[in-house]
């Protein structure tokens, strides 16, 4: 009789992937980001699902990813949670046979509080495990890490309460809006956030088991940084080697 394979020959799990967007299809006309995206997973038409959740589902925002999507070689989906037409078993069908979930902005805090009443966080990260690729712009950023960088509540603060997939904070619109930059080094400085990623608008960085593995951008000045605390200096900010699409695709 042969031997029982060993741990070497088993199968090994799928990578887990996310994808922090500094635009798309929200922000940007030229559609780089949004090309690049559905190409980090090996379908040849993906599966991809918008969450609209932090918008409060807000139609223009539906209708803006469905002209977006309705012309790339994928099939795009939108999961409402206001206005819910999945039962449990439904909703965990659908998000596990998604190949990119992609989770629009809006209101970093309400999101992940709804998602927990409807069992999404869990889903998500089962999905993550999973192999999906999750992604997002803004709050979709945001809401992946431990904590995040926000204006949920009106003025720019830091927020301990994200799902925890990727270690550390991020901080997106990071070159685009007022008091970002200052605002997130300080709350990385003093401990208030954990170290982490920023984004300006325009840069995207895609992490593979949790780390950094391609960083893009529509611009070659559009960066996305490592931002450290730093007992000498406060914090330690280093750009992210980075490809620029808008050079290689056009």
């Amino acid at each position: 009789m042969g031997e029982a394979p060993g741990p070497a020959a088993a199968e090994r799990p799928p990578s887990r992937r996310i994808a922090l967007l500094g635009g798309g299809f929200s922000l940007d006309d030229d559609g780089l980001l949004d090309d690049w995206l559905p190409a980090q997973t090996p379908n040849p038409r993906p599966k991809v699902c918008f969450l609209p959740t932090a918008s409060g589902d807000a139609a223009s925002y539906v209708d803006r990813f469905t002209a977006a999507f309705a012309s790339r070689d994928c099939e795009a989906s939108v999961l409402p949670l206001f206005q819910r037409q999945l039962d449990d078993a439904g909703l965990r069908r659908h998000l596990l046979s998604q190949d990119v979930v992609y989770v629009g902005g809006g209101n970093t805090a309400n999101m992940p509080a709804v998602w927990r009443v409807h069992g999404v966080d869990r889903l998500l990260a089962e999905a993550y495990r999973g192999g999906t690729l999750l992604c997002g712009i803004s709050a979709g950023a945001n809401c992946w890490a431990e904590g995040s960088h926000t204006d949920s509540f009106g003025s720019l603060t830091f927020l301990p309460d994200g799902l925890g997939l990727l270690p550390g904070s991020v901080c997106p619109h990071y070159d685009s809006e007022p008091g970002r930059r200052p605002s997130y080094r300080q709350a990385v400085s003093t401990g208030a956030l954990p170290a982490g990623w920023a984004l300006d608008d325009g840069a995207a960085v895609l992490f593979t088991d949790e780390r950094p593995t391609e960083a893009v951008s529509r611009t070659a000045e559009s960066r996305s940084y490592r931002v450290e605390p730093d007992a000498g200096q406060g914090v330690l900010e280093r750009p992210l080697p980075h490809r620029v699409l808008a050079a290689a695709e056009r």
